[in-house]
């Protein structure tokens, strides 16, 4: 059964501060994105038997989703109110992206001039000094892409990131101006989407869910816009416990079998929206299950640096593996070799996590706490809510 809560209910808690089911799920899709890399590289053919992990990859996309949802939740009170500090909020988002951001590019940095030294293959094109200074400012993914680098190729989606931070103002606008009607919002986003998708193949000959370095702006500006409208509706909707999780399940097997079955790109990114706001509807009536444990929820936190650093770690590998065995780099990886991969990936991620990125944020905020006192806005974010950031 569904309802539509009063007025006196829209402005309270509609849903609790801690959305332990949104974090948990964030590990699945970090490890969906890295399975795709995998696959490139592994022995199996995959796409000749499912679309599952070669769409994987679109989990950059429910984490633009995730963005948008979490990020006005975070400051529901704070945008209600017109009490948002911009410039906390953008300290905030600093110490949430950054840190680990640095960490993963110095280590590529050493990497690429060791190899360097040693005399290793590699494209140098990819890593040149201009990529290097716009993938250090988080700014790769703003224009058409004129140098190609691959500093490292996932941060792209970190670029777009920002740019959504920085705009956050104008997404919140809408959706309080549109809040009392989140189906005009939906729409609205639809639209946009759509227009955006239009230009992006009229200029780029894609679709707009494929844009990276190229202009990924354009891919998160609807996602993120997406995912504030589905917080938007979810804050109006009450179902019961039984609803609940069927409307969890339901909306991860249609998203599962529109991936498996290689459904366009546009729908699955459609699909995603319904699992966000189904798992955030979850944390609503306490029906998170396993979703609430500890280690699913270390796993969501530790997702964004696992989705860092998965990528330089192969190409380290295969680097080091080839070089020892005299082949080419672009070699299929063996089983095994993903097996050790995927165990490497995993503790360096926790280990980033728990030793650098956690308490670097800390750092930050702590040091910002002290130059930008703002003691009336010390609950502009609510308590355990952690946007999700990828």
């Amino acid at each position: 059964m569904v309802r539509r809560e009063s007025e006196a209910g829209e402005a309270g808690d509609v849903f609790p501060a801690d959305l332990p089911a949104l974090t948990s799920v964030r590990f699945l899709l970090a490890l969906g994105v890295v399975l795709f890399h995998y696959q490139l590289q592994w022995p199996w053919d995959a796409m000749s038997s499912t679309g599952f992990f070669d769409r994987a990859r679109l989990g950059v996309d429910a984490f633009f989703i995730l963005s948008g949802f979490v990020l006005t939740h975070a400051y529901r009170d704070a945008i209600a109110g017109n009490r948002l500090s911009y410039g906390r909020f953008l300290v905030a988002r600093f110490a949430r992206i950054y840190p680990a951001h640095l960490a993963v590019l110095a280590f590529v940095l050493v990497m690429v001039t060791t190899a360097s030294l040693v005399g290793a293959q590699f494209d140098r094109d990819f890593y040149n000094p201009a990529g290097l200074v716009t993938t250090l400012l988080l700014v790769h993914a703003w224009l058409p892409e004129v140098v190609k680098a691959e500093w490292n190729g996932p941060s792209w989606s970190l670029s777009a990131e920002w740019f959504a931070y920085l705009a956050f103002p104008a997404f919140a606008w809408a959706g309080l101006k549109l809040r009392r009607r989140p189906i005009l919002l939906l729409a609205l986003t639809a639209l946009l989407f759509l227009a955006l998708d239009q230009i992006y193949q009229a200029v780029f000959g894609r679709i707009v869910v494929h844009a990276e370095a190229n202009m990924g702006i354009l891919r998160i500006i609807p996602e993120f816009l997406y995912g504030v409208a589905l917080y938007r509706l979810g804050e109006r909707l009450l179902l019961r416990r039984q609803a609940a999780v069927l409307f969890a399940w339901a909306a991860a097997i249609l998203l599962v079998a529109l991936m498996h079955l290689k459904a366009d790109d546009r729908w699955i990114v459609a699909a995603a929206g319904p699992l966000v706001l189904a798992l955030a509807m979850l944390s609503k009536v306490q029906a998170e299950g396993l979703l609430k444990a500890r280690w699913p929820r270390l796993g969501g936190e530790a997702s964004y640096a696992l989705y860092l650093v998965h990528m330089p770690i192969l190409i380290a590998w295969k680097g080091v593996w080839s070089a020892a065995q005299g082949r080419d780099s672009g070699y299929v990886l063996g089983w095994w070799e993903v097996a050790a991969l995927l165990a490497l990936s995993l503790l360096a991620a926790i280990a980033l996590h728990l030793l650098f990125e956690g308490p670097a944020r800390a750092w930050i905020r702590r040091r910002a706490d002290r130059l930008w006192p703002a003691p009336e806005t010390r609950a502009q974010m609510r308590p355990g809510s952690q946007p999700p950031d990828i």
